[in-house]
């Protein structure tokens, strides 16, 4: 009767001990040999249709948050030419500007993004990141930015930058 009994548990194990290794070495730690998922690759970045040139210079700066204070406050900027913002040309072909709540200014890029709209920020995604800022309008005499960041625009508003002539 032991023999029979000892034959009787021989058999499912010489079927289950193989299947049950083969899944450790193929499952346990350290032996995944599974690849990861494949990332998407970041989409390039679109050129904005404004050259970083062109907002290169001497502006004079004001911001509001109301619309109604637009008019009063592009003029104010014109009146801050006599202590112009400097807006420099950056080394990868950017402009030096100062970030939000940042004592030094750095170099950001402009850049394209959705539905035609460019921005000022950071090197990355177009709008994604929250130091963007929007360029609402530019007509080469007056540019006008507004914060991504919804916290950021509630602290600074929109941004009017009115370029100062050569005698400001």
């Amino acid at each position: 009767m032991s023999e029979v009994r000892s034959r009787s548990w021989r058999v499912p194990l010489a079927i289950v001990l193989p299947v049950w290794l083969a899944a450790c070495a193929t499952q346990g730690p350290g032996f995944d040999t599974a690849q990861p998922p494949p990332t998407a690759a970041p989409a390039p970045v679109t050129p904005a249709s404004i050259p970083a040139q062109d907002i290169v210079g001497r502006w004079g700066f004001a911001a509001y948050h109301k619309d109604e204070d637009r008019a009063r406050t592009e003029a104010a900027a014109r009146r801050q030419c006599t202590h112009p913002y400097n807006i420099g040309r950056g080394t990868r072909g950017g402009v030096v500007m100062h970030p939000a709540d940042a004592a030094q200014p750095t170099e950001l890029m402009l850049k394209g993004g959705p539905g035609g709209k460019n921005y000022i920020g950071p090197f990355d995604e177009p709008g994604g990141s929250q130091a963007d800022r929007e360029i609402v309008s530019f007509d080469g005499r007056v540019l006008l930015l507004r914060w991504v960041d919804p916290e950021v625009h509630g602290r600074y508003g929109n941004m009017v930058y009115v370029r100062c002539t050569a005698r400001g």
